[in-house]
């Protein structure tokens, strides 16, 4: 295999944080080596492998003249300021929209200080859109990013249970062993949705000992902007910020030459033709280096042929840092001579950088379009209407004008407060005539029309109409028509999607690659389960994509795609087999392989198992029925012996009881009997004591009649005495 793909690039951002501040930087990424073979090397080819492997990741800056360096550093920094020269007014708009995109406020002085200044989000929604759309589709939900194709016949299904295995091994080391990559993939869309282009690049990293693949944003990304691509382009450099600390650990580890370079600057960018410091104003130790990595070619030996070699050095001096090869022997092109010995004609050099476009630019240039530069003029155009609008409501609600000086008030600003009336010196006639307010309009209702159209027109090359943010449609619109007009609309994301499906399926091809020499084979076999390794990657059988679907970018289209596949399947056109997974997927149900077991490693259902000989059947079956036949036997006696131990337990059980019910009957009679006599002798004492109390009162009432009757027969003898009395004292009076 090849030496290739090797990686002497550096300058991995550290996760999380912007590429304009202290990036977590490897500069010597080791190369692609040949792979230990099979068969034992001999001693010279073994020298010689080393002597390539230490040819890659040696500084090539070390011991070279100082003035050939300083050449080598001058032509590199002429070449850098020529490419972002021409790259000048694609940075300077992708400023103007980054700062329209994200509703950056700014004061305004005309047509007054504080004039209305509104940001109409048109570049916002427009991107947001396109984000929220395009990340689900290229991330599924259950995270299997990466499928393989295969190239040829596969009879026994060994290359489809192959192409399984680095499906989802590759998905695993994507979205897990990187742990930033999808955290760059959302951060990639939404942003080239409003710049045009950003960069993956993708190498193995020997400071954490795996492949990696990193963001590297556009305006880090310098290349000439009339080249074809970046594989043919003979020039192009990333811009990496270093601190003084970072650059003092990479001098001792030998990656950098110690160079004297002064103290640091910090990165600048020119905008208007004007040099400007764009951040670190304050200069103390956090203030980084510019520090910039060109692949470019360089006679490096003084045969009158340029070589493929990164070149590192300082932006404002120019010194070099370092200089590594970025081709290997195979890299090396040889053709025969008209003597017939070889004689080398050319080098391949070795690409790390995928570029993720937007929109191509029509003018043919290298540097694609966002929705900042199809919808900057626009969006520009609705904001000074909006402005417009707002000002002249603004002049027409708080009146000026001129006053006379020959009006007797006190000049300077005069502010009402509600229901507030001020005393002037003045007649009413000269306030009328010595007080001119100046002429205003309400807001005018063609600029509000203007407004609307230009606000349309944006949505319609945005496409972010109405129905596409989640608005209903009208009460009375069809299904069919608006499923057509959301299909229409998604035309340009449709295309959009394509042409990052693209680039994508590129980044993967960079880590398959890779992949076949640092690949861990015990990482493999944690995520699988099997005992396999980097061979498998060693084949030309296998074609690694996305499992996204650029025409399809909705979940709902994809299970529609699916459910139309299940028609078919039914009216026995398409085989269940290969149908049944689509239809899975497209759900995107987890863990879907395990419902249909050797689907995904065969494609074809999971064999029958393969049906005994009968007499082997009929002699197991009769082993069994003597075999169940004793058990049975033995079983009933075990119930037997149980039964009768049961029995006798039941009797004993029995008498036990009845002993135990005739003791208890006993007491129950016994306190019944007590219960008796007490009741008899309280219904005795009972009857006793109302017999006295019956007779206590009948004596009551005899002594009370007694008593009654000697006061009648007293009273009686009284008044016999008194009328014998009477008769006395009137025979006397007679007398």
């Amino acid at each position: 295999m090849a030496t290739t793909g090797m990686n002497m690039m550096g300058g991995a951002q550290s996760p999380g944080t912007s590429p304009m501040g202290d990036a977590q930087f490897q500069p010597a990424q080791v190369p692609l080596t040949p792979p230990e073979p099979e068969q034992e090397e001999s001693e010279e080819e073994k020298l010689e492998r080393e002597q390539e492997v230490s040819f890659l990741k040696k500084n090539l800056a070390e011991g070279k003249d100082q003035e050939r360096l300083n050449s080598i550093g001058t032509e590199a920094k002429e070449g850098f300021d020529a490419d972002k020269q021409s790259m000048q007014t694609w940075l300077n708009e992708n400023v103007t929209w980054s700062k329209l995109a994200r509703q950056i406020k700014e004061e305004k002085t005309f047509p007054w200080p504080g004039a209305s200044n509104i940001k109409y989000p048109l570049i916002s929604t427009a991107a947001l859109q396109f984000s929220a759309r395009a990340y689900p589709a290229l991330v599924p939900s259950d995270k299997k990013v990466v499928k393989t194709r295969i190239w040829g016949k596969d009879p026994s299904g060994e290359k489809r249970k192959k192409a399984a295995r680095i499906g989802t091994y590759m998905s695993w080391q994507v979205t897990y062993d990187m742990p930033w990559w999808e955290e760059d993939m959302d951060r990639m869309l939404i942003m080239n949705a409003v710049s045009g282009q950003n960069y993956k690049k993708t190498y193995y990293d020997p400071s954490c000992e795996k492949v990696v693949s990193h963001l590297v944003y556009g305006d880090n990304f310098i290349i000439d902007k009339w080249a074809r691509s970046i594989e043919t382009c003979e020039r192009y450099s990333e811009i990496h910020l270093m601190t003084k600390i970072k650059m003092k650990e990479l001098v001792q580890r030998g990656y950098f030459l110690d160079v004297d370079l002064g103290e640091p600057v910090g990165r600048t960018e020119e905008q208007e033709g004007e040099e400007r410091q764009d951040q670190h104003v304050n200069n103390d130790f956090t203030t980084p280096y510019e520090i910039i990595e060109q692949h470019t070619w360089v006679d490096l030996d003084d045969d009158d042929r340029r070589e493929p070699y990164i070149v590192w050095f300082e932006r404002n001096s120019g010194k070099v840092l370092r200089i590594q090869a970025r081709f290997d022997s195979e890299g090396i092109k040889t053709a025969k001579d008209k003597k017939g010995n070889d004689i080398i004609v050319g080098y391949k050099a070795k690409c790390y950088y995928t570029k993720f476009g937007f929109i191509p630019n029509p003018d043919g240039s290298f540097l694609d379009m966002g929705f900042g530069h199809l919808l900057g003029p626009i969006n520009e155009a609705v904001n000074t209407n909006i402005n417009q609008l707002t000002d002249a409501g603004t002049t027409n609600n708080l009146n000026a004008g001129f006053i006379a000086k020959g009006l007797r008030l006190n000049m300077g600003d005069k502010t009402w407060a509600p229901n507030e009336w001020k005393a002037v010196n003045a007649t009413g006639d000269d306030l009328r005539k010595l007080i001119v307010p100046l002429p205003t309009k309400e807001p005018s209702p063609v600029l509000f029309q203007l407004l609307g159209m230009l606000i349309q027109a944006g949505k319609e090359l945005a496409s972010v109409a109405e129905i596409f943010t989640g608005k209903m449609p009208g009460q009375n619109t069809p299904a069919t028509t608006t499923q057509a007009t959301i299909e229409q609309g998604m035309k340009v994301f449709t295309a959009i999607y394509k042409r990052i499906y693209r680039s994508l399926d590129e980044e993967f091809k960079k880590i398959f690659y890779l992949n076949q020499y640092y690949l861990d084979p015990e990482t493999y076999v944690n995520v699988l389960d099997e005992p396999i390794g980097p061979e498998d990657f060693d084949d030309d059988d296998y074609d690694v994509c996305p499992t996204a679907d650029p025409t399809a970018t909705t979940q709902a289209e994809k299970l529609e795609k699916a459910m139309a596949l299940l028609d078919l399947m039914k009216m026995g056109l398409l085989p269940p087999e290969k149908v049944v997974p689509r239809v899975l997927e497209a759900q995107e149900q987890p863990n879907w392989q395990e419902l249909v077991p050797g689907l995904v490693e065969t494609g074809q259902p999971a064999p029958p198992e393969p049906k005994p000989d009968p007499k082997l059947i009929a002699q197991q079956q009769l082993a069994a029925a003597k075999q169940q036949e004793s058990q049975q036997k033995m079983a009933n006696e075990e119930r037997k012996s149980a039964m009768d131990q049961r029995s006798e337990e039941f009797k004993l059980q029995m008498k036990a009881q009845d002993h135990a019910e005739d003791r208890q009957h006993k007491q129950v009679m016994n306190q019944l009997e007590a219960q008796g006599k007490a009741r008899l002798n309280e219904v005795f004492t009972a009857e006793a004591i109302q017999k006295t109390l019956t007779n206590a009162a009948q004596g009551e009432q005899k002594l009370r009649q007694g008593e009654e009757q000697h006061k009648q027969k007293l009273q009686q003898t009284k008044e016999v005495a008194k009328s014998k009395s009477q008769n006395s004292k009137t025979g006397k009076k007679a007398k």
